[in-house]
């Protein structure tokens, strides 16, 4: 481990080897899944746990640059960023960015919508500086169960704190970088955004669905070796209070991967959470000891009585043919060996998991990509002894986003036809809410030291709950360049258990733009 840290200093320190000029590309699944053919394919080893990623000169280039200068449509309204500027030694580009939708939800018997105006704006200083900014106001007239979320939470789903006016919900949303890349070994970056790790859909480790959040990164590549240090700031609303405003943390994050061949990696996960001040408002603010970028050094430590929260995870996949890759996660919480290794359900064990397996050209059917997996978290799984130092940000879980104590298995299938993009996702959940003030694993916010039960505790306790979600989209890319679309889309979600049984049955229809990931398929954290 010294010689990683070594390595990342000199890399560090070395500038100008290389000339590389990388373009920042913001991670949404639905654009990502459409460099499967490259990126999963047996000829290649491409890093692909580690997103947002950096169009490069790696493998991918020429795909990606295919995808941004697709045919069929003439003129700069359909090809080009609306402000396009090159110059000697820099670029630069904005866009307006519309969203505008109309939604019929039948179930609840009413009209929903979705309106949104943003702003990007980006470009290079050189051959080793990018940097990306884009901003936008929101207002969304919410179907039943979505309004439900943001009434529990008070957070529009993975953005901002929603407020409410009247009938409707309005918030922003802000996310902004500069990256330095010195060369081909190393890219810093810092801004405030978001980090994948994971090959599915969904991740136990660290996923882009919470609210973006400040940051500062460094990526190091080393042949097959790519290695992430990161340091994070967190907005914690949900938390005991002890000041007025919201509660702050930090989180340090390291992640390896190891290109062990052409169809085997490996990767190696930890993180630690702690407050800025503690329950009785003692300030501690930054802990210059996680400066040291050296992986489970900090884990190992906190087994000796650290007050902080740690958490470890692998990550793993095998590409069996150039269609079939297997993937999968764990993700460790705590560890016990006398509870681990039994069965006697104790509330101590607290882990996640998930095996999934996904490819392109599906039936031989070029841009027929699909995905199939399965996520497991038990229940009290990323939650803590004191609710701040939980695994969330800004009221919402930093991994899946269903918190603990569920059981899910979900599929996508995406075809890409010129400028037609076809979606389909089913997805079934199984869990357990929240209820009668009792703690049954799910809600991440209520500290786990006062479990329903210390021994017996399974998967989907407390009021159990089942939960079917289908969703369709069909869309015509009117731009690649800042995915400007014209998309209609079909939901259909039953929420059902021994107290309520919530249907949504919707149709939508509208302009969009952007690659920001918008997530849907949520469920309730606690009984109505």
């Amino acid at each position: 481990m010294r010689k990683i840290f070594t390595s990342i200093i000199l890399l560090f320190l070395i500038s100008g080897v290389v000339k590389a000029q990388s373009v920042y590309q913001p991670y949404s699944y639905q654009f990502y899944q459409k460099l499967n053919e490259d990126v999963y394919s047996t000829k290649t080893r491409v890093h692909s746990s580690l997103k947002p990623a950096f169009a490069d000169d790696s493998l991918v280039r020429h795909h990606y640059d295919s995808l941004m200068n697709i045919g069929g449509l003439n003129g700069k309204f359909f090809n080009d960023h609306q402000i396009d500027l090159k110059g000697s030694g820099y670029t630069f580009y904005t866009d307006l960015l519309p969203e505008f939708s109309l939604s019929r939800d039948f179930s609840g018997k009413k009209n929903t919508n979705f309106g949104s105006l943003g702003i990007q704006l980006g470009g290079t200083v050189g051959d080793k500086l990018s940097y990306n900014v884009s901003a936008y106001e929101n207002r969304a007239m919410l179907p039943d169960y979505l309004s439900t979320y943001v009434n529990q939470i008070g957070i529009a789903p993975g953005q901002a704190y929603a407020g409410i006016y009247g009938n409707e919900y309005r918030w922003s949303y802000i996310t902004a970088l500069v990256s330095y890349t010195p060369n081909k070994y190393l890219n810093i970056t810092a801004g405030r955004d978001k980090t994948f790790i994971g090959d599915g859909y969904r991740s136990e480790l660290l996923s882009d669905y919470a609210s973006p959040y400040p940051f500062f990164k460094l990526t190091a590549t080393l042949g097959n070796v790519r290695y992430m240090a990161m340091w994070a700031y967190f907005d914690d609303p949900l938390s005991v209070k002890v000041e007025a405003g919201d509660r702050k943390k930090y989180g340090v994050f390291h992640y390896l991967d190891w290109n062990v061949s052409n169809r085997l990696s490996l990767g190696f996960f930890d993180s630690i959470i702690w407050a800025a001040k503690d329950d009785n408002g003692h300030a501690r603010g930054f802990d210059f000891t996680y400066i040291n970028p050296v992986i489970f050094l900090r884990p190992l430590e906190a087994t000796n009585g650290s007050p902080d929260n740690a958490l470890i995870g692998f990550t793993g996949k095998y590409k069996l043919t150039d269609g079939i890759t297997a993937y999968g996660q764990f993700a460790l919480d705590e560890f016990e060996a006398k509870n681990f290794f039994s069965s006697d359900g104790s509330s101590r064990n607290k882990y996640s998991w998930q095996l999934g397996f996904r490819g392109a050209d599906l039936f031989s059917v070029k841009g027929l990509n699909y995905l199939v997996e399965t996520n497991n978290a038990k229940p009290y799984t990323y939650s803590e002894r004191s609710s701040v130092i939980n695994y969330t940000e800004n009221g919402e879980p930093l991994a899946h986003p269903w918190g603990a104590n569920f059981r899910e298995v979900v599929g996508l299938l995406n075809y890409s036809y010129k400028r037609f993009d076809f979606s389909g996702e089913a997805d079934y959940g199984h869990y357990g809410l929240d209820i009668n003030g009792v703690n049954y694993g799910k809600d991440l916010f209520q500290v786990y030291v006062d479990p329903a039960r210390a021994l017996g505790n399974y998967t989907g306790q407390g009021l159990t709950t089942n939960m079917i979600y289908l969703e369709g989209k069909v869309a015509y890319l009117l731009n690649p360049k800042y995915n400007l679309r014209i998309e209609l889309g079909g939901l259909y979600r039953s929420e059902k258990n021994s107290q309520f049984h919530d249907k949504t049955s919707m149709l939508t229809l509208g302009v969009r733009s952007s690659f920001r990931s918008i997530y849907n398929d949520l469920v309730s954290y606690r009984a109505h």
